[in-house]
């Protein structure tokens, strides 16, 4: 593992085994906030280092002066970095100034609101790059679990292997209307998700698939629901929101001790469900893009 005494106390490797042996106690102790990262390091570690794309991915741990974690980063090329939350501006800084001396070419950066702008700023005046708020979203965990009435008509399932080109083409809508490129490919995503039943449809009574809504494997704990979509000409019937419980239910059936998921703040429609549904607010995080 790397290290600069020019930097503060980051270390950096692109070794996973080494990261998650040095890291991994750090994650799980809090794995409510942690949740994207313990997630990431969980697929590249079931699925391989180009989960994500082609690059091999990058880590990278703060300890404090007794050696302790203090901070992680993870960061899967040509993706933006994910940071866990840090102390201060100051691990931030020393952060984006190891990085921009390395030569890296960030697209972004995503965490916990107050980190993620600390780096966002540090990375604009160590590079001359412009940091855009992409948008921001908070974290919810799951109260108790109160089904919506009354419920649409139809049915949950777990999606098959029949469901494949379906849930390609809504793989692929869901990050076009997030205005976003999907961090996993659509037929990798389908495939990993179907592998271990990770997506639950909502069907019409004459077998229509309606909604979607996917979870994460356990890990530490927690899951973590994600995507939830609806096709547009779907929307407002309900469905999106018993797919969700469904797919909550089902986290909670197989010994999920948290179940989480994030929500877009500009979308009010999504976020007043799920507190409905009885999830309730945990913390917000912001992602950036950089552009020249």
């Amino acid at each position: 593992m790397a290290s600069s005494d020019a930097h503060g106390s980051w270390q950096l490797t692109s070794g996973l085994d080494q990261f998650l042996a040095r890291a991994g106690d750090f994650l799980r102790s809090d794995p409510t906030t942690h949740t994207v990262l313990l997630s990431a390091s969980d697929n590249l570690r079931t699925r391989g280092l180009h989960a994500y794309g082609d690059d091999a991915p990058r880590f990278g741990i703060r300890t404090g002066a007794d050696g302790a974690v203090e901070g992680v980063f993870l960061w899967t090329p040509p993706h933006r970095l994910s940071l866990s939350p840090l102390a201060d501006e100051t691990a931030a800084d020393d952060l984006a100034a190891l990085l921009c001396d390395a030569g890296e070419k960030l697209p972004g950066v995503g965490g916990e609101r107050e980190t993620a702008e600390a780096f966002a700023r540090a990375w604009e005046r160590r590079t001359g790059v412009t940091a855009e708020v992409a948008y921001r979203d908070r974290l919810y965990r799951l109260g108790t679990l109160t089904p919506p009435e009354p419920a649409p008509e139809g049915a949950a399932r777990v999606a098959t292997e029949a469901d494949r080109e379906l849930l390609m083409r809504w793989h692929r809508e869901f990050g076009e209307a997030m205005g976003e490129s999907r961090i996993i490919g659509s037929a990798a995503w389908a495939d990993a998700r179907i592998a271990y039943g990770g997506i639950t449809l909502w069907e019409t009574p004459d077998g229509t698939p309606a909604a979607m809504a996917g979870r994460t494997r356990r890990i530490a704990g927690q899951v973590r629901v994600a995507p939830v979509y609806t096709p547009a000409a779907l929307r407002g019937r309900g469905y999106a929101g018993a797919a969700t419980v469904e797919v909550s239910r089902a986290a909670l059936a197989d010994g999920a001790d948290e179940v989480l998921l994030f929500a877009d703040l500009a979308n009010l429609t999504s976020t007043g469900l799920y507190l409905r549904i009885g999830y309730s607010p945990v913390r917000d995080f912001t992602q950036y893009r950089f552009t020249p």
